[in-house]
């Protein structure tokens, strides 16, 4: 059976979607195109759902007043501006519309292509068949199935530390409208390593804290451990640990930690039970043992090679606190604001492999006495490690500076209001126009002044837009003389 159907919404408006044999299902819902795919249609599986107010009500809300897709002024989230909006349209596939005939349900955006597989993703004829538009769901690159995809459908170390801040931005503005997704996992974040970009789906299961209760537990591999060592609870126990906030914060860095690390942080060589069941329960729950936890070695595997240490400080501390001191505490967990800062900050020490084959084609230079990429072992030549030093000038106390960040440059670095200015940070607010940028001109490393007013050389000389700085050793210059303008301090080769 094929066609085409009409559908009216609550506010009286009617679409059409194409009605076909056998349409994508999921664990709650089945889904149909509209006739330009530009949008879907979704009915639940179980009809008797639409019954429930509460649905009706939680649906309602995210579609309207928790909407981060959608400004303030057209009825969306508190404080939304007509830019955040268009950022966050982007970053989620969020309900836009109640469904009333035929029956309840929702409707959302279609997923942009780039999130479905294209032709020819395998390097298996029979596998590309079977993957062709199918979801990019992220378990495909960050496990053992990778080795069967093309190489260009992999990313790179870059592309998968872009969707990390993408995602725990999401999560960042999904948790200041007062919303926890409660099943945040491999399935519900679509990736595409090769643009840096993802998207989060299942929006309409979002538990709103103190109204609406979470319908689902999670995914496995994904469930905070006092869940799944709470479940066989009765729903209304109090001891029964529940999705909320608290469980994206686990959820969250599992996926960071895939995607940079291309491994889950719980699953070593430690097993608890012969009964596949009961070992899974235990691994995953009660006995959750991070494989990289410090003190307790025991379920570490024995070929890791590419460890957090090697992600930075920032990025160590912050594994650390999710799955060593917050594992089994949720209160300890970092949160969705402090994974996005970290993340940030590491994106500015990137710097690219000089090895053509390795893989990762980036690593974080965190530490410029070992300029060693981890991925392939090849170590970056002494006149490519340069480092600046960003320092913001205390209020009303001028001449005193406190750190404000490091950035390591590479060739054609493109650098922001945010390394030129203080109290600046690049979320999705930002304005993202160049100011300056890095370049190594005939083996000297330039800080190219693109849009700054009022950038000065070393010397203490206006540096006009089009002019550059010598990148020197021991070289102090400021991006800019405004009040908030950064001292800039370069230490190279070391």
């Amino acid at each position: 059976m094929s066609g085409i159907a009409e559908a009216t919404l609550m506010d009286g408006r009617k679409i059409q979607y194409v009605i076909k044999d056998n349409p994508p299902r999921g664990g709650m819902k089945y889904t149909y195109f509209a006739p330009d795919k530009s949008y879907v249609v979704q009915f639940f599986n179980d009809p008797s759902v639409a019954n429930d107010p509460n649905l009706r009500k939680r649906v309602d809300a995210i579609i309207g007043k928790y909407n981060p897709t959608l400004s303030e002024s057209r009825g969306g989230a508190k404080g939304n501006s007509e830019t955040m909006a268009t950022y966050f349209a982007g970053k989620f596939c969020w309900p836009t519309a109640i469904i009333q005939y035929p029956e309840f349900g929702i409707v959302c955006p279609a997923y942009p292509s780039n999130y479905f597989f294209p032709e020819n993703a395998s390097l298996l004829p029979e596998l590309s068949a079977a993957l062709k538009g199918k979801d990019k769901k992220s378990s495909w690159f960050t496990s053992r199935n990778r080795r069967f995809l093309q190489p260009q459908e992999l990313g790179d170390f870059r592309s998968m530390l872009q969707m990390s801040i993408s995602l725990a931005r999401s999560i960042r503005r999904m948790h200041q409208a007062g919303l926890a997704h409660s099943d945040l996992s491999c399935n519900n974040v679509l990736i595409d390593p090769r643009s840096g970009n993802c998207v989060v789906i299942d929006i309409d299961s979002l538990v709103v804290p103190g109204l609406f209760p979470p319908e689902v537990a999670g995914t496995r591999g994904y469930i905070a451990p006092e869940v799944l060592e709470t479940m066989v609870l009765p729903f209304n126990d109090p001891g029964r640990k529940l999705p909320c906030t608290h469980t994206d914060l686990h959820a969250l860095p599992v996926l960071i930690y895939e995607y940079l690390l291309l491994r889950h942080p719980l699953i070593g060589p430690k097993s608890y039970s012969d009964d596949a069941d009961i070992d899974d329960f235990m691994i995953m729950g009660p006995k959750a043992l991070f494989i990289e936890n410090p003190k307790d070695r025991s379920n570490r595997p024995r070929d890791l090679k590419v460890t957090i240490k090697d992600l930075g400080p920032i990025l160590e501390s912050l594994f650390i606190r999710a799955f060593v001191d917050g594992l089994h505490d949720p209160n300890e967990r970092p949160t969705a604001m402090e994974w996005e800062k970290g993340l940030v900050k590491t994106w500015d020490l990137l710097h690219p492999c000089e090895n053509p084959q390795c893989a990762a084609k980036w690593f974080v230079l965190h530490n410029p006495q070992k300029p060693v990429c981890p991925f392939c072992g090849k170590r970056v030549s002494s006149d490519n490690v340069v480092r600046l030093h960003l320092k913001s000038q205390l209020r009303g106390k001028t001449g005193q500076w406190v750190d404000a960040g490091e950035v390591d440059v590479y060739n054609n670095m493109p650098l922001f209001k945010w390394h030129v200015f203080s109290g600046v940070f690049p979320d999705e607010k930002a304005d993202r126009t160049m100011l300056a940028y890095i370049c190594k001109y005939q083996g000297q490393w330039l800080f190219v002044n693109h849009g700054i007013q009022g950038m000065t050389s070393p010397n203490g000389n206006l540096v006009p837009v089009g002019q550059a700085v010598l990148l020197k050793d021991g070289a102090v210059f400021r991006a800019s003389t405004n009040e908030k303008g950064l001292l800039i301090e370069v230490t190279c080769g070391r």
